[in-house]
């Protein structure tokens, strides 16, 4: 992965930078849905510290399946319609680098917590609460 050091999913804070270089591995992908002249659809990926909502763009949609592990560089990790998603951004990409041997949990779920501007840093978020433990929109695995 270029351009820094690899991220694990528990230590994604929200943030307007694009610069988060990780892997994980794809559990779930949801049906794609048009956003303007865009294909988007929403995965649920995870690593060995934590689970996040991961946003497929255009050709990603069709690119990965569960099972794959991607690795993701420069990617963002932000508000996308009041959903906070990790995602490659204009200026990140993703890659498959694998599939189906890799450890995860699925909780914490990154995207179910609640984040608010840091009192002394306006620039930094802090999690104020745990939405949800797991994610809202795919279903437990187990």
């Amino acid at each position: 992965m270029e351009g820094g050091s690899k991220v694990f999913v528990k230590d994604l804070v929200p943030s307007a930078q694009t610069n988060i270089n990780t892997q994980f591995i794809l559990l779930d992908k949801g049906r794609p849905t048009m956003e303007g002249q865009n294909k988007t659809c929403l995965a649920l990926v995870a690593d060995e510290t934590a689970a996040v909502h991961f946003q497929l763009w255009g050709e990603e949609c069709d690119a990965f399946e569960p099972g794959d592990i991607i690795g993701l560089s420069k990617g963002i990790f932000s508000y996308n319609r009041n959903n906070l998603v990790l995602r490659a951004g204009k200026r990140g990409s993703v890659e498959k680098v694998g599939e189906f041997t890799m450890a995860y949990v699925e909780t914490p779920n990154m995207s179910e917590i609640r984040w608010v501007p840091d009192a002394n840093n306006s620039k930094k978020y802090v999690q104020e609460a745990v939405i949800s433990a797991y994610s809202r929109i795919f279903p437990r695995l187990d």
